[in-house]
Protein backbone atom coordinates (compact mmCIF):
# COMPACT_ATOMS: atom_id res chain seq x y z
CA UNK A 1 0.00 0.00 0.00
CA UNK A 2 1.48 3.46 -0.70
CA UNK A 3 0.01 6.23 2.15
CA UNK A 4 1.18 9.99 3.05
CA UNK A 5 3.57 10.43 5.96
CA UNK A 6 3.79 12.44 8.54
CA UNK A 7 7.25 12.20 9.93
CA UNK A 8 6.67 13.48 14.24
CA UNK A 9 8.58 13.74 17.26
CA UNK A 10 6.14 11.32 18.90
CA UNK A 11 5.01 7.37 18.85
CA UNK A 12 1.17 6.68 17.75
CA UNK A 13 0.19 3.29 19.11
CA UNK A 14 -2.83 1.42 17.44
CA UNK A 15 -6.29 2.78 19.42
CA UNK A 16 -4.47 5.92 20.73
CA UNK A 17 -5.50 9.98 19.57
CA UNK A 18 -3.45 11.97 18.30
CA UNK A 19 -4.41 16.08 18.72
CA UNK A 20 -2.27 17.73 15.82
CA UNK A 21 -2.43 21.52 14.04
CA UNK A 22 -2.01 21.11 10.93
CA UNK A 23 -0.27 24.72 9.42
CA UNK A 24 2.26 23.77 7.16
CA UNK A 25 0.60 24.06 2.96
CA UNK A 26 1.96 20.56 2.32
CA UNK A 27 0.60 18.69 5.31
CA UNK A 28 -3.07 21.56 4.62
CA UNK A 29 -2.74 19.50 1.04
CA UNK A 30 -2.45 15.82 2.64
CA UNK A 31 -5.01 16.10 5.23
CA UNK A 32 -7.66 17.79 2.77
CA UNK A 33 -7.20 15.02 0.51
CA UNK A 34 -7.36 12.46 3.46
CA UNK A 35 -10.55 14.31 4.73
CA UNK A 36 -11.75 14.16 0.74
CA UNK A 37 -11.31 10.48 0.92
CA UNK A 38 -11.42 9.19 4.20
CA UNK A 39 -8.28 8.45 4.03
CA UNK A 40 -5.59 7.25 6.14
CA UNK A 41 -2.11 8.82 6.50
CA UNK A 42 0.79 7.62 8.31
CA UNK A 43 2.57 8.85 11.93
CA UNK A 44 6.07 7.81 11.82
CA UNK A 45 9.03 8.73 14.53
CA UNK A 46 11.68 11.30 13.44
CA UNK A 47 14.75 10.03 14.93
CA UNK A 48 18.06 11.10 14.74
CA UNK A 49 19.60 8.98 12.24
CA UNK A 50 16.19 9.12 10.38
CA UNK A 51 12.83 8.13 9.90
CA UNK A 52 11.59 5.06 12.00
CA UNK A 53 11.09 2.06 10.11
CA UNK A 54 7.39 1.08 12.02
CA UNK A 55 4.85 3.46 12.40
CA UNK A 56 1.01 3.55 12.48
CA UNK A 57 -1.90 4.93 10.64
CA UNK A 58 -4.07 7.50 11.43
CA UNK A 59 -7.47 8.71 10.46
CA UNK A 60 -8.86 12.30 11.08
CA UNK A 61 -11.66 11.10 13.88
CA UNK A 62 -12.41 15.02 14.10
CA UNK A 63 -11.67 18.62 12.74
CA UNK A 64 -11.46 20.68 15.97
CA UNK A 65 -10.98 24.33 14.10
CA UNK A 66 -10.41 25.46 10.83
CA UNK A 67 -8.61 28.72 10.82
CA UNK A 68 -8.73 31.32 8.38
CA UNK A 69 -5.01 31.23 6.26
CA UNK A 70 -6.34 27.08 6.11
CA UNK A 71 -4.71 25.91 9.27
CA UNK A 72 -6.83 23.21 11.01
CA UNK A 73 -7.05 21.67 14.66
CA UNK A 74 -7.74 17.96 14.27
CA UNK A 75 -7.87 14.93 16.26
CA UNK A 76 -6.68 11.64 15.03
CA UNK A 77 -7.15 7.84 15.78
CA UNK A 78 -3.81 5.40 15.39
CA UNK A 79 -5.06 2.52 13.41
CA UNK A 80 -2.52 -0.43 12.36
CA UNK A 81 1.16 -0.47 12.31
CA UNK A 82 2.95 -0.60 8.99
CA UNK A 83 6.85 -1.14 8.16
CA UNK A 84 7.75 1.43 5.38
CA UNK A 85 9.76 -0.60 2.67
CA UNK A 86 10.54 2.46 -0.33
CA UNK A 87 10.35 6.11 0.46
CA UNK A 88 8.78 8.07 -2.33
CA UNK A 89 9.06 12.03 -2.64
CA UNK A 90 7.63 12.48 -5.91
CA UNK A 91 5.10 14.61 -3.90
CA UNK A 92 5.48 18.31 -1.85
CA UNK A 93 4.69 15.45 1.21
CA UNK A 94 6.22 12.09 1.88
CA UNK A 95 4.96 8.98 0.93
CA UNK A 96 5.73 5.20 1.85
CA UNK A 97 5.02 1.70 0.35
CA UNK A 98 4.48 -0.19 3.07
CA UNK A 99 2.98 -2.68 4.91
CA UNK A 100 1.24 -4.55 7.49
CA UNK A 101 2.75 -5.32 10.33
CA UNK A 102 0.94 -6.82 12.66
CA UNK A 103 1.72 -9.63 15.72
CA UNK A 104 2.61 -13.04 15.01
CA UNK A 105 3.41 -14.30 18.90
CA UNK A 106 1.24 -14.68 21.40
CA UNK A 107 -1.00 -12.67 23.77
CA UNK A 108 -0.74 -12.11 27.64
CA UNK A 109 -2.86 -14.41 29.90
CA UNK A 110 -5.34 -12.39 32.18
CA UNK A 111 -3.88 -12.85 34.94
CA UNK A 112 -0.97 -10.83 33.58
CA UNK A 113 -3.16 -7.80 31.97
CA UNK A 114 -3.86 -7.57 35.37
CA UNK A 115 -0.82 -7.03 37.11
CA UNK A 116 0.14 -4.45 34.43
CA UNK A 117 -2.76 -2.37 34.95
CA UNK A 118 -2.84 -2.33 38.46
CA UNK A 119 1.00 -1.40 38.32
CA UNK A 120 0.40 1.13 35.05
CA UNK A 121 -2.48 3.21 37.44
CA UNK A 122 0.06 3.09 40.21
CA UNK A 123 3.05 4.55 38.59
CA UNK A 124 0.77 7.47 36.78
CA UNK A 125 -0.94 8.33 40.48
CA UNK A 126 2.37 8.10 42.37
CA UNK A 127 3.77 10.40 39.01
CA UNK A 128 1.12 13.16 39.37
CA UNK A 129 -0.23 11.91 36.09
CA UNK A 130 -4.04 11.90 35.61
CA UNK A 131 -5.37 8.54 35.21
CA UNK A 132 -7.73 7.45 32.28
CA UNK A 133 -10.79 7.98 32.83
CA UNK A 134 -12.21 5.37 30.51
CA UNK A 135 -12.39 2.07 32.28
CA UNK A 136 -10.08 -0.96 30.63
CA UNK A 137 -11.42 -3.85 28.95
CA UNK A 138 -9.00 -6.93 30.80
CA UNK A 139 -10.69 -9.42 27.96
CA UNK A 140 -8.48 -8.03 25.71
CA UNK A 141 -4.80 -7.25 25.46
CA UNK A 142 -4.09 -3.66 26.42
CA UNK A 143 -0.62 -3.26 25.94
CA UNK A 144 -0.67 -0.98 23.05
CA UNK A 145 -2.91 1.57 25.35
CA UNK A 146 -1.03 1.66 29.01
CA UNK A 147 2.29 2.39 26.34
CA UNK A 148 0.38 5.09 24.89
CA UNK A 149 0.00 6.60 28.21
CA UNK A 150 3.34 6.30 29.43
CA UNK A 151 5.30 9.39 30.29
CA UNK A 152 8.31 7.61 29.21
CA UNK A 153 11.13 8.28 26.36
CA UNK A 154 10.08 7.77 22.71
CA UNK A 155 12.67 5.08 22.27
CA UNK A 156 11.20 2.78 24.94
CA UNK A 157 7.98 3.53 23.26
CA UNK A 158 9.21 3.03 19.74
CA UNK A 159 10.55 -0.56 21.36
CA UNK A 160 7.18 -1.23 22.23
CA UNK A 161 5.01 -0.34 18.95
CA UNK A 162 8.13 -2.63 17.33
CA UNK A 163 7.51 -5.26 18.93
CA UNK A 164 5.35 -8.16 17.13
CA UNK A 165 3.71 -10.24 20.40
CA UNK A 166 1.45 -8.96 23.01
CA UNK A 167 2.62 -11.14 25.77
CA UNK A 168 6.03 -9.84 25.51
CA UNK A 169 4.84 -6.07 25.20
CA UNK A 170 3.38 -6.93 28.44
CA UNK A 171 6.36 -8.52 29.90
CA UNK A 172 8.49 -5.58 28.98
CA UNK A 173 6.02 -2.99 30.49
CA UNK A 174 5.98 -4.97 33.53
CA UNK A 175 9.90 -5.44 33.58
CA UNK A 176 9.38 -1.15 33.16
CA UNK A 177 6.85 -0.71 36.06
CA UNK A 178 8.74 -3.17 38.26
CA UNK A 179 11.96 -0.70 37.99
CA UNK A 180 10.74 2.39 38.47
CA UNK A 181 7.90 1.86 41.31
CA UNK A 182 10.41 1.71 44.13
CA UNK A 183 11.47 4.63 43.60
CA UNK A 184 8.50 6.75 42.74
CA UNK A 185 6.84 5.33 46.07
CA UNK A 186 10.14 6.00 47.55
CA UNK A 187 9.92 9.22 46.88
CA UNK A 188 6.31 9.01 47.93
CA UNK A 189 7.17 8.00 51.49
CA UNK A 190 10.23 11.28 51.44
CA UNK A 191 7.74 13.75 50.54
CA UNK A 192 4.86 12.36 53.29
CA UNK A 193 7.78 12.19 56.18
CA UNK A 194 8.47 15.97 54.90
CA UNK A 195 5.11 17.11 54.97
CA UNK A 196 4.79 15.71 58.70
CA UNK A 197 7.85 16.96 59.80
CA UNK A 198 6.27 21.13 58.37
CA UNK A 199 9.30 20.93 55.43
CA UNK A 200 8.97 21.14 51.67
CA UNK A 201 11.28 18.94 49.56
Amino acid sequence: MKIPLFPLDVVLFPGAALPLHIFEERYKVMIAECLANRGVFGVVRVQPAGLAVIGSTARVAHVLKRYNDGSLDILCEGLERFEIELLDESRPFLQAEADHYRDNGAVSTRREREECAGMHFEVLELAGVDTEAEPLDLDEPVSFRLASALPVDLDFKQHLLCLRSDAERTERLLDFYNNLLPKLRRGAQTTRVAVRNGHVM
